[in-house]
């Protein structure tokens, strides 16, 4: 009997050692990563002696030259509004389709929602970013351009962009949200006498409220964090954008487009790598909101 017992003991162990060091491996990875692109964006202001206040509230973008203050202009407030603007717009955009698809999916027809509908949304999230950008570029600026004149590049064309990109994101969640809400619930709102409208608005959406809001928010994490399909569209303009019609620039648009062309160690590369920290940052900001939404919808729950 004991031959048997031992085995299985040290089997266990085993497998504890092997989870633990996966665990630790991936902290190790976290660590580094944030550690070394913080070590790095802060060198723009440890080693080149640029001011931080300066870099977040510049509104001229170019490194090669100084100011009066011998101080490089290196103003980050383009990007930066850039950046929330497409965000905040994708996700305007996004939103209410998201939450209807979600409705119907759930509530409206189930059947169909779950084998036909929620596949070929999910479809979408395999589509490369380049795809996207390509389809933007051929369509939603042409389309820009027809509407509002002028080029067709601008805040409004990438937020169109990344509110495709960021819909089977915030769709599948919102899905999953509401198919969480227990039955108990619209079974008492009937009984009261409610309509099933009256039932989806008062019960439904209110009590998956909380996680609606963690789609919303991976929603954003996802359109603040893309690249490729923003750069081809949005026009790359460092500038405060005052139009959702004129070019601009986002954080990941610079980066994308500087970093190849700048030299390790210069202060041209340490400010990107400062614009990375900027979105690292923020990337941390939104997880660090989703579970405090998590926390507080778990409380509500119990």
């Amino acid at each position: 009997m004991a031959k048997q017992v031992m085995p299985k003991r040290r089997l266990e162990g085993i497998g504890l050692g092997v989870t633990g060091a996966c665990v630790g491996l991936v902290a190790l990875l976290v660590v580094t990563l944030i550690a070394m692109v913080v070590s790095r964006g802060l060198a723009t202001f440890v080693q080149n002696g640029v001011d931080f206040g300066a870099f977040l509230t510049g509104t001229t973008w170019n490194p090669d030259q100084v100011n009066d203050a011998g101080q490089p202009l290196v103003g980050a407030l383009p990007m930066i509004c850039g950046s929330f603007a497409v965000t905040l717009l994708s996700t305007a955009f996004a939103l209410p389709i998201a939450i209807g698809s979600a409705i119907f999916v759930v509530e409206i027809a189930p059947g169909f929602g779950r084998r036909v509908f929620q596949p070929l949304v999910e479809l979408l999230v395999g589509i490369p970013s380049v795809v996207y950008g390509l389809i933007g570029l051929r369509v939603i600026v042409a389309f820009t351009r027809s509407l509002a004149g002028g080029t067709g590049y601008g805040i409004f064309s990438g937020s169109i962009v990344l509110a495709i990109m960021i819909l089977p994101t915030v769709t599948s969640l919102s899905i999953d949200a509401l198919a969480a809400v227990p039955n108990a619930y619209r079974e008492g709102s009937y009984a009261l006498g409610c309509t099933r409208w009256q039932t989806v608005w008062h019960v439904v959406l209110k009590s998956a409220m909380p996680s609606l809001m963690t789609a919303v928010i991976m929603g954003m994490t996802r359109a603040f964090g893309e690249a490729l399909a923003v750069q081809m569209v949005v026009g790359n303009a460092a500038q405060v954008p005052t139009s959702l019609f004129t070019p601009a620039a986002t954080l990941t648009s610079v980066l994308t487009m500087g970093m190849g062309n700048t030299v390790t160690g210069t202060l041209q590369n340490n400010v990107l790598w400062s614009l990375a920290m900027i979105l690292l940052v923020m990337s941390l900001v939104f997880i660090l909101i989703v579970h405090l939404i998590g926390k507080k919808g778990g409380k509500v729950n119990d």
